[in-house]
């Protein structure tokens, strides 16, 4: 294994940590805003619009060295685990785009539900890391699945 493989996968890794990490600390963060209001609300949720951006870089990096890993490596475009982890990454890039913005958006309006939209907030991110980790999976297992 030559030393620009093993570079790539490092790179690899830590995108890998930085598109699933940062999730988990808005886990609390999804309950303080059931009670947050002025100034409050409004740090949670640059918070975590900052991570969900942060995230999307990360994925980035992500996928470009997983690419990159594809093409060097000894894995082939047609490997099970690699087919179900783009599978499951279309999805997820899907549910990104629809998932967090437009409830961040009603936080900001009148007469909010605080408390359901934060329990939505908190059951989409659930959602998000499952997929995150379904796909951490299946890189790091590599199951033989045909």
């Amino acid at each position: 294994m030559d030393s620009s493989y093993r570079i790539f996968i490092f790179i690899h890794v830590l995108s890998a940590i930085g598109s699933i990490g940062p999730f988990f600390i808005l886990l609390p963060i999804s309950n303080q805003l059931q009670k947050a209001t002025g100034e409050a609300l409004s740090a949670y949720l640059s918070i975590f619009r900052f991570v969900v951006r942060l995230t999307k870089h990360m994925g980035h990096i992500l996928v470009v060295s997983g690419v990159l890993l594809i093409i060097i490596g000894p894995w082939t475009w047609r490997t099970p685990w690699i087919l179900m982890t783009l599978a499951v990454m279309f999805l997820s890039i899907f549910f990104l785009a629809r998932a967090f913005s437009p409830i961040l958006k009603k936080f900001e309006e009148e007469n909010k539900d605080k408390i359901r939209l934060a329990a939505k907030l908190k059951r989409t991110l659930w959602n998000y890391i499952v997929l995150l980790l379904i796909m951490l999976w299946f890189m790091v297992v590599k199951p033989v699945l045909w």
